[in-house]
């Protein structure tokens, strides 16, 4: 089992300032993301992660997820589809706003997002990635998106991936998934204290 499994959100884009939903569509860091990005690789360089030498690294094959990767220095990373965000079909682009325009009251967590991946499938997704982490002898690293690492965690739980919408993720932040007496806890969620 690895001793613990980090979960990094890629940097900061010009559609993550505005809200849009980005799932497959390969939008690439701003000037924020990469400095956000670089400063994450220094934060990983200090203790206790003390540069993640031996962690095994992948991450999303959007630009996004590996030029963070690569620009906090873990360019080694393994590009993994099971870490590609959420398929937001009909809803790819849109705000949080232009959805309630159209369906008021929509919860994609609740309702799903017609067009796109289903939240079962999510999960599957994300409990592949788990399966691969529990059973990794050394630490594991992950650069991915918001409501994919957001369904990691809640499936890390054992919990209905719906539980994802309570645990908001930002651009750039660090959280680490490990153990509590002996069960799967949350042990640093949405830390972003390398952005200042």
């Amino acid at each position: 089992m690895a001793s613990r499994i980090l979960l990094v959100r890629h940097g900061q884009t010009e559609w993550s300032v505005t809200g849009k939903h980005t799932g497959l569509t390969d939008i690439p860091l701003d000037d924020e993301g990469r400095r956000g990005a670089l400063l994450l690789g220094a934060r990983l360089a200090r203790a206790p992660w003390d540069g993640l030498a031996d962690a095994e690294v992948r991450t999303s094959p959007l630009s996004r997820a590996a030029e963070t990767a690569a620009l906090a220095g873990f360019a080694r990373a393994k590009e993994w589809d099971a870490l590609l965000e959420w398929d937001y079909g009909d809803y790819e682009g849109l705000t949080p706003a232009q959805l309630q325009e159209r369906r008021p009251g929509v919860n994609i967590w609740r309702d799903g997002v017609p067009g796109g991946e289903s939240t079962a499938d999510l999960a599957a997704r994300a409990d592949e990635v788990i399966a691969w982490a529990r059973s990794a002898p050394r630490d594991v690293l992950v650069f991915a998106h918001g409501h994919i690492l957001r369904t990691l965690g809640a499936r890390w739980l054992g919990l209905d991936p719906s539980f994802g919408a309570a645990l908001r993720l930002d651009p750039t932040s660090v959280s680490v998934l490990g153990w509590a007496y002996g069960a799967p806890a949350l042990e640093r969620w949405n830390d972003t204290g390398h952005l200042g």
